[in-house]
């Protein structure tokens, strides 16, 4: 799965998960577009929001999203 998560100069990054996350983990193990591995510090009650597919990018009409919110919206 991808995720999206917050970024002090693009607002948001997308991330892909590269290990399963169990409830009580502190962290997601992520690598970024670029290749970077990342350990993302969690909240279990506030986990980053999911990356719609990419076959929806640039979808017209955004309730065809999956996912709808912050940065899906701004990312389409």
């Amino acid at each position: 799965n991808r995720v999206w998560i917050p970024d002090n100069e693009e607002v948001w990054q997308s991330a892909e998960i590269t290990k399963n996350y169990k409830a009580g983990d502190r962290f997601l193990h992520l690598q970024l577009e670029d290749g970077t591995e990342l350990n993302y510090p969690v909240d279990p009650a506030a986990l980053p929001p999911l990356r719609n597919p990419d076959i929806l990018v640039g979808e017209n009409d955004l309730t065809a999203l999956s996912y709808l919110h912050e940065p899906a919206v701004l990312h389409n």
